[in-house]
């Protein structure tokens, strides 16, 4: 039987793993494009999970990050966190989630899991964590950003899935999911009609 905190380990690093791989064989341009009404995008996504574990298991931990981070400056534009410009490359990006993770790493590997923290911008009352609620925190954010990019990738070129090697989806062919989606149309137009 394993221990707690290598379980809760184990799944932050799926996630960690899940995001990098919709990445790959991607262009500039499907990696940084915007496919929802509120700029949903696959750095993006890579760009602010680096930065929420920089947070959470620096900033939370006496363990301040050395890494700049100026998009999240008082003065920095709303939600810049959520997109690469640029001049951010794909590299870049993703040497800094690698070292993000590295960084929590160390934090995960150093402290117990009631080990105590304080979350700085988190409401008086709630900002007293342990090591334990902010590996839950992070692991349920992060899995939810690797939902976002399972949808964006599906939207650039169909690809899904829940790993490299297993995509968890129904086995079907092209075909066959054409018809499913239409069924799945028919009942909310059938449903839509009944209210």
């Amino acid at each position: 039987m394993t221990e707690p905190k290598a379980d809760l380990h184990r799944y932050l690093q799926q996630a960690r793993d899940v995001l990098l791989w919709k990445l790959e064989g991607l262009s500039e341009y499907d990696l940084r494009r915007p496919l929802t009404p509120t700029g949903t995008n696959l750095l993006g996504l890579i760009k602010h999970v680096a930065s929420v574990e920089l947070g959470y298991f620096g900033f939370s931990f006496g363990r301040p990050p050395e890494e700049p981070m100026p998009w999240l400056a008082e003065d920095a534009p709303l939600n810049a966190d959520m997109w690469a410009t640029a001049e951010e490359s794909r590299e870049d990006l993703v040497a800094l989630y690698r070292r993000a993770a590295a960084h929590s790493d160390a934090t995960i590997e150093a402290l117990d899991l009631d080990s105590p923290g304080r979350v700085p911008w988190w409401h008086e009352g709630k900002a007293d964590v342990t090591l334990h609620h902010i590996l839950v925190h992070v692991i349920a954010e992060t899995h939810r950003h690797a939902g976002h990019a399972d949808v964006v990738r599906e939207l650039i070129d169909g690809q899904v899935g829940l790993r490299r090697d297993n995509d968890n989806m129904a086995p079907g062919d092209a075909a066959w999911w054409r018809d499913h989606h239409a069924e799945v149309e028919r009942a909310a137009r059938d449903a839509a009609g009944r209210s």
